[in-house]
């Protein structure tokens, strides 16, 4: 063994034991009735490969492999494995000096081998660099309105500030998918990120620019906010009681995490501790316990600023996202709150500047313009750049419906709701 490798699995020993002696520190003497006794949910794990169209299907079968391996050491354990998945480096960079036809060709194969295999997979943004053609974008529009399962991004703002061009190119995506694909529904698959770091594990915006062989954890924990909430008698209780119960869980992930490293050789990165909720797992709900009012109400950026300080309190490896995550379809209580009109546009924004992810599965009227998708996501992308944090918008134009219509969404991780009126968004003065 060389220095180099003895050192690596020094260090990964040395990981382990620490993780071992903080698992053990954040158990409690003894259960608290507040802390539900059903434990959160792996929404992902997402293994990071730098993918070679060449080789392609022999590296799904190694992460595959990694993947299942790990699947089953979280389940020996009772932690559900919602999905897994694979995300890439920029897909520009794989299929640079390929015709539009062969690039959507490729990708129409690997879309295939997702389906077949059973993994979720992500290749990556469009205009990654400042100086990136637009180009990139319609080309991923052609891909992702030719594929079913493939997820992917574009850069709207990094670190030299927001990129309106590239702004103008994640809208042209938007209204292309919601006019070409069934039910507008491959806009679910796509974002508009803003100061979104590499090996985030949560879709769409997930993507990675190193030398791969990589994974992370995201959670579905919207269940353990609602139960640290339910009946605290003021914020501090509710904020500490959400990072003990949120602490133990992650700990424990994070432990067998790092058995996960050791034992097979791919690098953990680290765990995205945002509460994503799934349907009637809300955190709507959850937010509602500690407001005892309908979300959108007063106090209601109090509580989301709450849930962001209690994940800053917890001592784990995070990446990705670590935030307050409101995605509108995915959620059936915020669902019902957007229907019932408690829920705007710049509601969603004005929490985002305390805690979030931006603006997430937000149906909107189909003849919505590009030039109104711009004014939204640029105001997106110009909170994120101000605050130095990683806020996405995944917005659902659906063609053909209007403000008052139900969404006719067909997919396991989405629940249908009313479309709002615009509002003055983009309106001439």
């Amino acid at each position: 063994m060389n220095h180099s490798v003895a050192r690596q699995h020094r260090l990964r020993i040395l990981s382990f034991v620490v993780s071992l002696l903080l698992f053990a520190s954040c158990l409690p003497a003894q259960e608290e009735p507040w802390q539900t006794k059903e434990k959160p949910k792996i929404r992902a794990i997402t293994a990071f490969i730098n993918l070679d169209p060449a080789t392609y299907r022999e590296q799904v079968a190694d992460a595959l492999k990694f993947l299942k391996y790990a699947k089953t050491v979280y389940e020996s354990r009772g932690y559900e494995v919602q999905t897994i998945r694979i995300s890439t480096q920029p897909f520009p960079q794989y299929v640079k000096g390929l015709t539009t036809e062969k690039a959507v060709a490729f990708f129409k194969d690997y879309d295939a081998l997702a389906a077949k295999e059973g993994f979720d997979a992500s290749i990556g943004p469009a205009m990654l660099n400042a100086d990136s053609p637009a180009s990139e974008a319609d080309l991923l529009a052609e891909i992702l309105s030719n594929t079913k399962i493939l997820n992917a991004s574009v850069v709207v703002a990094a670190e030299d500030g927001v990129r309106w061009t590239a702004v103008g190119a994640a809208a042209r995506v938007m209204k292309k998918l919601s006019a070409a694909t069934p039910h507008s529904q491959r806009n679910f698959n796509f974002s508009a990120i803003a100061m979104v770091p590499p090996l985030t594990p949560f879709y769409p915006g997930s993507y990675h620019t190193g030398f791969g062989h990589q994974f992370a954890v995201a959670l579905q924990s919207a269940n353990v906010v609602a139960e640290a909430f339910r009946g605290a008698p003021d914020l501090s209780t509710a904020r500490q009681r959400l990072t003990d119960s949120l602490s133990r869980h992650a700990f424990a992930i994070q432990f067998l995490a790092d058995r996960v490293d050791r034992e097979t050789g791919w690098s953990y990165t680290g765990i995205d501790l945002s509460p994503a909720p799934l349907k009637d797992v809300s955190i709507g709900a959850a937010i509602e316990n500690l407001t005892l009012q309908p979300f959108g109400a007063s106090g209601t950026i109090t509580a989301a600023a709450t849930i962001t300080a209690a994940l800053k309190d917890i001592g784990v490896k995070q990446t990705g996202y670590s935030g307050l995550m409101l995605p509108i379809l995915e959620d059936s209580r915020l669902a019902q709150r957007w229907s019932e009109g408690r829920i705007s546009l710049d509601a969603l924004l004005s929490y985002s500047a305390v805690c979030g992810t931006g603006l997430d599965t937000i149906p909107l009227p189909g003849d919505i313009t590009e030039e109104q998708l711009s004014l939204i996501i640029g105001d997106m992308a110009s909170l994120a750049f101000k605050w130095h944090k990683p806020l996405s918008a995944r917005l659902l134009p659906v063609a053909d419906k209007g403000p008052g219509q139900q969404t006719e969404f067909d997919d396991p991780f989405l629940v249908n709701a009313t479309i709002q009126p615009l509002g003055p968004v983009g309106a001439k003065p």
